[in-house]
């Protein structure tokens, strides 16, 4: 029959697209359910479109600061406008790419909206959908507002991610509620374009999952910017109006009323498992709404199995892809390597970047773990003074008798890239000793990978 296959993925994201992709090469027949765009968040109004504007707002302060390096700019003048349209034309690139690999792997794409039925079957509209094999739950989630302090998002002037990807022009003030990593990645970009940045965080210090020594230096940088950053606050209050939003703000002891042109709600995510038929199968979720899964990511329904941001944290993209792999190798009979969890890295793309992977120092402490901290700034990389990037650093956390990396933090210029030696070091269980040995190009940021390990173990040489 038509709508018979091997595998059907109810999602089109990252991880639903990567997995579909690993199916197929698999030699299993595969079909994709999607109601929107192929790529999903990630593609269409998340990773991809706000690393285009990051990379506008790193061009722009680029050019404030060229008179430093020899070239004359002039004045710099910036439109947010035109760097969301190229952000859309990446994103349009990206989703089309997508596409062609499903074409190209022979996936079967459905356009619609799924839902589960009993018996590994999907519903979209009135046609069924079976899978000889497996259904793969991978619908994502999105962002949320605050309604009950009255901030509901209303796509004005209480605006979510999704929304500020589209503005055809930059507030002139703006509160970011929430600065995780997409909080931080907007106040960014905002800033950069000539925004008036408020952030707004309710646990006592900024990108609270990081470890406190990058955080510290994020915020002294944000500030240093002109970017007012408020920890440890809460939004008892919010009013919006036609084109403005008063908030009331309680924070070290008082409460103060802020007035902004539009409010940014980046304070979590929310998985989108309501309509998709999951109790008429059989699967169940956490108490924090997430699919339960075993550690082959089978949910309690045989047959069901779920993967990326429904499957429970941390929600990134990366995870999710490797997930979509792992799930469809088991489905094939196959032995795939285990997932690290611990070694997932995390990354915000602001600039100076931020990276890590592992245990943060507090961790390690809340472990009782006896670790050696070695760290090397990069206003001592030849590279970084070379490029005007000195901002930050690189911690190496090594166990103090075997030198494991129990945990990596890099604050800086491609901290993003070069957080993945670690990743690899991690992953094959090298010791500070064995990072340091592998011969690191002169002169590359990379060297205070090596420094911040040989650091670790009493022994810096470039400072």
């Amino acid at each position: 029959m038509a709508n018979q296959f091997d595998v059907i993925i109810l999602g089109g994201g990252p991880a639903g697209y990567v997995g579909a992709i690993r199916s197929a090469q698999l030699g299993m027949t595969t079909a994709v359910i999607e109601r929107d765009k192929l790529g999903g968040v990630c593609v269409n109004i998340g990773c991809i479109p706000t690393k285009a504007l990051l990379h506008s707002a790193y061009i722009a302060k680029l050019l404030r600061e060229a008179k430093e390096f020899g070239v004359d700019a002039g004045l710099v003048k910036t439109d947010y406008g035109v760097a969301m349209q190229r952000s859309r034309r990446v994103s349009d690139q990206n989703s089309k790419g997508v596409e062609f690999l499903m074409k190209k792997n022979k996936i079967t794409v459905v356009k619609g909206n799924g839902v589960l039925q009993p018996g590994r079957k999907v519903k979209v509209g009135s046609d069924i959908y079976e899978a000889s094999r497996a259904v793969i739950i991978a619908t994502g989630s999105r962002v949320k507002g605050l309604p009950q302090i009255g901030l509901e998002i209303n796509k004005t002037t209480v605006i979510s991610s999704d929304e500020a990807l589209f503005l055809e022009k930059a507030p002139a003030t703006l509160a970011i509620i929430g600065a995780g990593a997409v909080g931080m990645e907007f106040a960014d970009i905002f800033s950069a374009f000539g925004t008036t940045v408020t952030l707004i965080e309710a646990l006592p210090r900024i990108l609270p999952l990081e470890d406190a020594e990058a955080s510290d230096a994020l915020a002294k940088s944000y500030k240093k910017r002109g970017i007012e950053v408020i920890a440890g606050a809460k939004v008892k209050q919010g009013t919006p109006a036609k084109d403005k939003v008063t908030l009331e703000v309680e924070a070290n002891g008082a409460t103060r009323k802020i007035e902004v042109a539009a409010v940014l709600m980046a304070a979590g995510r929310a998985v989108n498992t309501e309509n998709i038929g999951l109790a008429e199968c059989g699967v169940q979720v956490s108490e924090r709404g997430f699919i339960k899964v075993d550690p082959g990511l089978q949910t309690t329904a045989p047959g069901y199995y779920a993967i990326g941001d429904v499957a429970g944290p941390p929600m990134l993209a990366h995870k999710g892809m490797r997930e979509g792999v792992n799930v469809t190798e088991l489905v094939a009979g196959k032995k795939p390597h285990a997932i690290r969890y611990d070694n997932v890295p995390s990354v915000t793309y602001c600039h100076p970047e931020v990276a890590s992977i592992g245990l943060t120092e507090d961790q390690c402490k809340e472990r009782k773990l006896e670790y050696v901290a070695g760290r090397f700034p990069f206003s001592a990389n030849g590279r970084a003074r070379g490029t005007g990037e000195t901002e930050g650093f690189v911690k190496i956390l090594r166990d103090k008798k075997y030198g494991e990396i129990l945990g990596a933090h890099l604050v800086g210029g491609h901290a993003s890239e070069i957080i993945h030696e670690l990743a690899v070091a991690r992953e094959n269980e090298y010791t500070v000793e064995e990072v340091e040995l592998a011969i690191h190009a002169h002169p590359t940021m990379s060297e205070a990978v090596a420094q911040a390990a040989l650091d670790s173990l009493g022994r810096v040489v470039d400072m």
